[in-house]
């Protein structure tokens, strides 16, 4: 395998982007245009691809820059996010979290939105993640989202996680309306990623057989699983968590009162070398709230 780009010709290439210029590139990164230029080049050639199309004061994206841009840019954030979360975690009143980002939009700001009012000078950095890095070290506390079979060591779990089958409320009116589990089969699915088996836990709880289901639509992101469901594109097969927010503001509905158990869940631990009294006064809050909130 080829050795992965220079980090800073990503950079090069994302501002460039940004500013459809080597020129200006060049004065925010603090290189020469002729550097920013030659850093653009060899990423082409290491891609084997052109990124922009050249005009005599201006450049244009390619359909290969259009499409690479978006992932370095998600990628160049992390790295971003990461080293503001080391430096920030050297002050002793500071605490670091990475929680995946899904969960972090959908429940932990809250926690902690009511942790900074009762605790307002404890500094909390928030990180949502969107992959899981077990290398990551800048995090005080980490939330994993993780299969039963695959826990973190000596971590605790949130909450029991339960499954839920949800669809948005017009489905459950009319004469095409959701009225016994069978009616599930002749609706558009939405499947997430790597949890596919929701599915199976789903079918096998309302009894109907799920494996030769073939109208789906299908997502990386829980998140977007529900928001397709709520603008009616089909039932989603999601961890009950996430989809507390949705069911709250009647965006989505339960057909049926069936909440088979995850098979995943969310895991809290901590950093070995983050044992202060700040961080486990974090801990505590959020377990504490956790177990209020599901309950």
């Amino acid at each position: 395998m080829k050795p992965p780009p220079p980090l800073n010709y990503i950079r090069s290439f994302e501002c460039s982007a940004r500013h459809l210029s080597f020129t200006e590139a060049a004065k925010e990164l603090g290189y020469t245009q002729a550097a920013i230029s030659t850093h653009v080049r060899a990423l082409e050639h290491y891609i084997g691809r052109q990124l922009f199309v050249r005009y005599p004061r201006s450049l244009k994206l390619t359909e290969m820059g259009e499409a690479f841009l978006p992932t370095l840019r998600q990628a160049l954030d992390q790295i971003d996010h990461a080293t503001e979360a080391i430096l920030a975690s050297v002050r002793n009143r500071t605490v670091v979290i990475s929680c995946p980002a899904t969960l972090a939009t959908n429940w932990l700001t809250g926690c902690i939105a009511a942790f900074h009012v009762r605790y307002p000078d404890i500094e909390v950095v928030l990180h949502g993640t969107i992959w899981e890095d077990p290398s990551e070290p800048a995090a005080d506390l980490t939330i994993a989202a993780r299969r039963f079979d695959n826990k973190p060591p000596a971590a605790t779990a949130l909450w029991d996680e339960s499954l839920a089958l949800l669809c948005a409320p017009q489905f459950l009116s009319g004469p095409n309306a959701i009225r016994s589990p069978a009616d599930i089969l002749r609706q558009g699915w939405i499947f997430v990623h790597s949890r596919q088996e929701y599915w199976q836990c789903m079918g096998t709880a309302l009894g109907i057989e799920t494996s030769d289901h073939e109208k789906y639509l299908s997502t990386n992101s829980s998140n977007i699983a529900l928001e397709l469901a709520a603008a009616g594109a089909g039932c989603v097969a999601v961890q009950l968590s996430l989809a507390r927010p949705f069911l709250k503001r009647g965006l989505l509905a339960e057909p049926f009162a069936v909440r088979p158990p995850s098979p995943w869940g969310y895991y809290l631990s901590d950093n070995a070398s983050s044992k202060g009294s700040v961080v486990k006064i974090v801990k505590e809050w959020i377990l504490a709230r956790a177990r209020a909130d599901m309950a």
